[in-house]
């Protein structure tokens, strides 16, 4: 009959991931003719718990370059933007979110501009999608089994015989 013990360890007790979609619009100083690029750039991100959920406060540059007076000048107009994303993570059995947690926030697609319109009041409207995947590391109980009896040792036998150790020596 075997023993069991209980040991205490931190683990992943919660994951998750999110896709998020939004729109934004950004006014220019002068009527834009055509988009040439939009890009996201510093990305910054940080994971707290709010409650039961999972809360995400972070913040992305956002720059469009575009080309106005018929397409004879360009210039780029950036935005930063701040988010804040909650995430209802579903908790593991047997786990301890009382004690000490840690939030792990990755970026499973790094934001990215999907869609860019010039809208008719000298306005830019564009979409960035981004997937965030998020981690509770928490203290957890195991149940092992403990043997009461250690396995005996086997003998390892030799299978040298003496011609073998005079070839050895040669």
């Amino acid at each position: 009959m075997a023993l069991y013990k209980e040991i205490v360890t931190k683990a992943v007790v919660g994951k998750g991931k999110k896709y998020i979609k939004n729109s934004y619009t950004i006014a220019t100083e002068t009527k834009p003719t055509t988009v040439l690029g939009c890009w996201v750039i510093n990305h910054k991100f940080k994971g707290y718990k709010s409650g039961d959920k999972i809360g995400v406060d972070g913040s992305y540059d956002v720059n469009i370059w575009y080309s106005y007076e018929n397409n004879s000048k360009t210039t780029v107009v950036n935005k930063k933007i701040e988010y804040n994303d909650i995430f209802n993570v579903k908790i593991k059995e047997n786990a301890d979110l009382n004690g000490d947690t840690e939030i792990i926030v990755r970026t499973l697609q790094q934001p990215n501009c999907m869609s860019v319109k010039i809208l008719d009041n000298d306005e830019i409207s564009f979409d960035i999608e981004k997937e965030l995947g998020v981690e509770i590391v928490g203290e957890t109980k195991m149940k092992i089994a403990i043997e009461e009896e250690e396995e005996p040792w086997e003998d390892i036998l030799d299978d040298v015989n003496e011609d073998d150790l005079k070839e050895i020596d040669n």
